[in-house]
C-alpha cells in the first residue's frame, strides 16, 4: 500500500525542508506524512476527480478545525433533526427548549446550520452559544439567520460535515426527521457499537406524547433484534424521551462521574471525577464481570504515557482488561460508575 516510504528520499528531504522553512515545529512528523501522502497521490497518477475530492476534504477539515479551536474545553452537544420542521411544530419547540436548557448550563450547541430543527436549536442556544456546520446544497445554500452572523463553516461534502458534527461533541440529541436525521442517528449508533467513537450520551427526543422514536424502537425489537443482526442490548445506549428536562439531564448526567478513557498497553483506563471506595469497586466487579476478558476492575495510577502527555494525571482511575467483543456495552459500565455513592452531585458537576 502506498505510504510515505514510497516517496523518493530526495522528495522526502524537500518536504522536511519545506516544513522547517514554514516554521512548523509542533507535530511536524504528522504534517510531513500529510504532505508525503499528497506527493504519493501524484506518483500514483491519481484521477483528477480523486485529487479534487482529497484537496477539498483537507481544505474543509482545516477550516472546520480552525472554527472549533477557540472553543476547546467547552462541552458541546450536537442536535440533529429535519430541515423541514416548521416553527409552529411541537418538535421545533422541543429542540429550541433543550438547546436553551443546555446552553444555560454552559454547553455549546452544534447544528447543521440549516432551517427547521437546526434553526430551532440555534434559537434556543443563542448565537453566542451556537456553532454551525452547514452544507452547500442547491436548495439550502445559506446558514439560518442565527448562525449566519456567528460561528459557521460551510462544507461541500457530507462526510466531512458529519465528521465535524460528531468529532467535538460530548452528547447528541436527535429530534424526528427524515433520511438525513436517521442517517446521522444510525451512524452514531454504529460508531458506539463498534468502538470507533468514545461512549457519549445519545438522546432521541420526541414531541410530547409523540411516537416517532417509539416506532423506531419497536422496529428494532421486532425486526433487527429478532433477526439477530443487532444484539438485544444495542439500543440500550439510547435514551428515548419526550421530556426536555429528562433529555438535558441524560446529557449532563452521563458526565457526572465518568470523565474520559484511554487505552494503554491493551488495557482500558477510565478516568473519574471521584475516587470510588473498595466496596464500590467490588460491586462494579460483581455487576460487570461479563465485560472483562480477564482479571478485575482495579484502582490504578497514571501510566507513564499519560504522565508524559500530561493527560489528566490528577484524576482517579479504574483499570481493566475489556473483552473487545463487549466494547459496545461499555456505556453500561459508565452508567454504573455514575451511579456510585461517591459520584459528585449533579449540580456540582463541571462539564
Amino acid at each position: 500500500m502506498p505510504d510515505s516510504a514510497s516517496v523518493p528520499a530526495e522528495a522526502t528531504d524537500d518536504l522536511r525542508t519545506l516544513i522547517d522553512d514554514a516554521g512548523i515545529t509542533r507535530n511536524a512528523d504528522l504534517v510531513a506524512r500529510i504532505l508525503a501522502t499528497g506527493v504519493g497521490l501524484g506518483l500514483d497518477e491519481a484521477d483528477r476527480l480523486d485529487l479534487k475530492i482529497t484537496s477539498a476534504a483537507l481544505t474543509e477539515m482545516r477550516a472546520a478545525f480552525s472554527l472549533f479551536a477557540p472553543y476547546v474545553g467547552i462541552p458541546k452537544v450536537t442536535i440533529f433533526g429535519s430541515a423541514r420542521t416548521k416553527s409552529h411544530d411541537a418538535q421545533y419547540q422541543q429542540a429550541s427548549a433543550v438547546a436553551a436548557v443546555l446552553a444555560d448550563q454552559g454547553w455549546m450547541v452544534v447544528t447543521g446550520a440549516g432551517p427547521g430543527i437546526m434553526q430551532a436549536a440555534a434559537e434556543g442556544a443563542g448565537a453566542d452559544r451556537s456553532i454551525g456546520v452547514s452544507i452547500r446544497l442547491p436548495f439550502e445554500d445559506k446558514p439560518n439567520a442565527i448562525i449566519a452572523g456567528g460561528a459557521n463553516v460551510a462544507m461541500k461534502y457530507f462526510f466531512t460535515r458529519k465528521l465535524m458534527l460528531v468529532k467535538e461533541s460530548r452528547g447528541f440529541v436527535c429530534v424526528p426527521g427524515g433520511f438525513g436525521t436517521l442517517d446521522e442517528m444510525f451512524e452514531l449508533l454504529t460508531l458506539q457499537q463498534t468502538g470507533k467513537a468514545e461512549p457519549t450520551p445519545i438522546v432521541l427526543l420526541d414531541a410530547p406524547g409523540g411516537t416517532f422514536w417509539k416506532g423506531l424502537e419497536t422496529f428494532i425489537d421486532e425486526h433487527l433484534i429478532a433477526s439477530g443482526v443487532v444484539s438485544p442490548n444495542d439500543f440500550d445506549r439510547v435514551f428515548v424521551t419526550d421530556s426536555v428536562d429528562a433529555a438535558a439531564a441524560e446529557i449532563t448526567g452521563f458526565w457526572r462521574n465518568y470523565d474520559s478513557l484511554r487505552w494503554v498497553d491493551g488495557r482500558l483506563v477510565l478516568r473519574l471525577k471521584a475516587q470510588p471506595t473498595d466496596a464500590e469497586i467490588d460491586s462494579l466487579n460483581e455487576s460487570f464481570a461479563d465485560l472483562l476478558a480477564e482479571g478485575r476492575i482495579e484502582r490504578g495510577a497514571p501510566h507513564r504515557h499519560e504522565i508524559t502527555d500530561g493527560d489528566k494525571v490528577e484524576l482517579p482511575r479504574l483499570v481493566l482488561t475489556l473483552n473487545q467483543f463487549k466494547i459496545g456495552a461499555l456505556h453500561t459500565l459508565i452508567r454504573g460508575i455514575n451511579s456510585l455513592q461517591t459520584a459528585p452531585q449533579i449540580d456540582a458537576i463541571d462539564p
